[in-house]
């Protein structure tokens, strides 16, 4: 059977397999006077979500009364799942075979993507209408998610239900996720084209499932953010920012509205990108959040988390957190330059109505770019559009990322075991360990030096990230990859060998023994993420059935029944 075909055993189509590759579930959240928030509706009705679960989802689907939002507004969060909470189906871990680091499904974790509307209404006691539309995924789909709620906005508020019950039954109908394809999804009479980004990032596929009656809505990205909009009033600061978000420090995020903190933490994330942000992170944070209090507690350091806030009273609770930005409202270039926000000592924030600025005693380890943020500057002077301005953004941190990590993987690169090594006769050799102090060594004629031209401490910037999660994430992966790399290099010399010659002579136990190893081998690596079933999977199984055939009967049929 195929993973992807969303059947079961039976031939029968498992119910919301399309829809649940993209989504967990879709929300209504309203404001009741007795109960607060409280969840409308879920669907597909068949989801479950815990308590816990569901109370984090109403607190953090509404902005706190100090945002002040009238009308219409977007923004994300992002909420921890209940422990015991089942796997990610298969096909999100086949897409993650594929997918780049910064957008794998999340194991632990949800999404959520708010459409939040307040407007006036006499009709109610309050005096306002109060509901959010939240759609809850494990991707960190922002710009795709953001387009289909704007999409599903007009008709939700105007029909309710039975609109979202056409949207789901359309969703659920759209092609089973999968990196490196462009898609045409249709929803309500719109068709939105998406390329989901892969690895390898090969030229764009044909679009799949087109639908010729209606043009497509081509979306420039699934994922990527306005980053012109979020660093207006801290262009200076890049270099120290992406430092930050490099070395996982604990950073806190106060800003005017759930719009704005969501977009700047999402922006930070992003900015180390394609190296994957391995710390906790949320968009947008509330006193009412389960782990408040694990994140707030006074008897230790503060966490490696970014943390986006809009309550004034964080102020107070995060007094003794090193990295304070406290945002204004994002304003529309005009063509001024944004006033940008000065270095203040976190002393200073003491009360609720400070004033905008980034609260920190950091000191940078690399100088920064003053060519880039010139350029940046005069772009706003010239009214560059927001595309360009962020396109430029985007490619600044992508060379900064880059320049630092090419260095780590080319030493981890030195660590694998010769190829000559590798025999069918012996387990593969072990992968050598990381050593930072050998890694220092060969910094020197191979560091970041040789691709950018900023200067500073690299060294003092290098072992500061061997402390951080970052690097202990990144490490992890690359040990996963290059074992997985190893043991496939292992089978593929096994295929090559004669192993049907050497049995001859070998007697039925060892014969036996081998096959078992063999199956054994073979099973593990047929589990490993990102080892596609393909023709070395065919010749060892081939290899193995050789192998047993030239077995008496009774220990065939002893070895089938295993």
């Amino acid at each position: 059977m195929n993973p992807l075909d969303g059947e079961k055993a039976d031939g029968r189509q498992r119910p919301w397999a399309r829809f649940s590759s993209w989504l967990e579930c879709l929300c209504v959240v309203t404001f009741d006077l007795e109960l607060g928030q409280a969840i409308e509706l879920v669907y597909p009705p068949d989801v479950k979500l815990t308590e816990k679960e569901k109370s984090s989802l109403c607190y953090l689907s509404f902005p706190d009364s100090y945002s002040g939002c009238i009308g219409d507004t977007q923004f994300s969060f992002r909420m921890r799942q209940s422990v015991g909470r089942r796997r990610p189906r298969l096909c999100h871990d086949l897409y993650g075979q594929e997918a780049p680091a910064a957008l794998q499904s999340e194991t632990s974790h949800f999404y959520g993507y708010v459409y939040f509307r307040q407007v006036k209404d006499v009709s109610v006691k309050r005096g306002y209408f109060q509901k959010s539309l939240v759609l809850v995924s494990r991707l960190p789909f922002v710009q795709l998610f953001y387009s289909v709620l704007r999409i599903i906005a007009s008709d939700f508020f105007a029909k309710s239900q039975p609109c979202l019950e056409t949207v789901c039954k359309q969703m659920d109908r759209w092609p089973f996720l999968a990196a490196g394809l462009t898609f045409n999804l249709p929803l309500l009479g719109v068709v939105l084209q998406v390329r989901i980004p892969c690895q390898t990032d090969k030229a764009a596929s044909p679009a799949r499932d087109l639908v010729e009656e209606v043009v497509p809505t081509p979306l420039p990205s699934v994922h990527e953010l306005d980053l012109c909009r979020c660093f207006q009033s801290v262009l200076i600061h890049l270099q120290m920012l992406w430092e930050l978000a490099l070395l996982g420090e604990p950073v806190v995020v106060m800003a005017p509205s759930p719009a704005v903190s969501s977009e700047m933490v999402l922006a930070l994330v992003s900015s180390i990108a394609p190296l994957k942000f391995c710390c906790d992170f949320r968009p947008y944070f509330t006193v009412h959040d389960s782990e408040f209090r694990e994140y707030t507690t006074r008897t230790q350091a503060p966490p490696n988390v970014i943390l986006g806030v809009t309550n004034p009273f964080f102020i107070k609770t995060f007094h003794g957190w090193p990295h304070v930005l406290r945002l204004g409202e994002n304003t529309k270039l005009s063509g001024e330059v944004p006033k940008q926000l000065k270095i203040k000592k976190v002393a200073k924030l003491k009360t609720p109505d400070a004033k905008p600025g980034f609260f920190t005693a950091y000191e940078s380890f690399l100088l920064k770019d003053k060519i880039v943020i010139k350029r940046l500057l005069k772009g706003v002077q010239r009214r560059r559009p927001s595309e360009v301005q962020s396109a430029i953004l985007r490619r600044h941190f992508l060379e900064l990322t880059h320049s630092f990590i090419i260095p780590l993987e080319r030493y981890m690169a030195s660590l694998m075991p010769p190829q000559r090594s590798i025999t069918p006769w012996k387990t593969p050799p072990q992968i050598r360990p990381f050593s930072q102090d050998e890694f220092m060594a060969v910094l020197e004629h191979g560091g970041p030096q040789l691709t950018s031209t900023l200067r500073g401490d690299r060294t003092g910037l290098y072992r500061k990230f061997f402390k951080s999660p970052n690097f202990d994430g990144w490490y992890r992966q690359r040990l996963r990859e290059m074992t997985g790399k190893l043991d496939r290099l292992h089978l593929e010399v096994i295929c090559e060998a004669d192993l049907p010659g050497w049995s001859r002579d070998k007697s039925e136990v060892e014969i036996v023994d081998l096959v078992l190893k063999l199956r054994d081998k073979l099973t593990k690596a047929a589990r490993q993420r990102g080892q596609p079933r393909d023709d070395i999977f065919k010749r060892l199984e081939s290899l193995i059935a050789t192998i047993v055939s030239s077995l008496p009967q009774d220990l065939r049929d002893v070895l089938e029944a295993q």
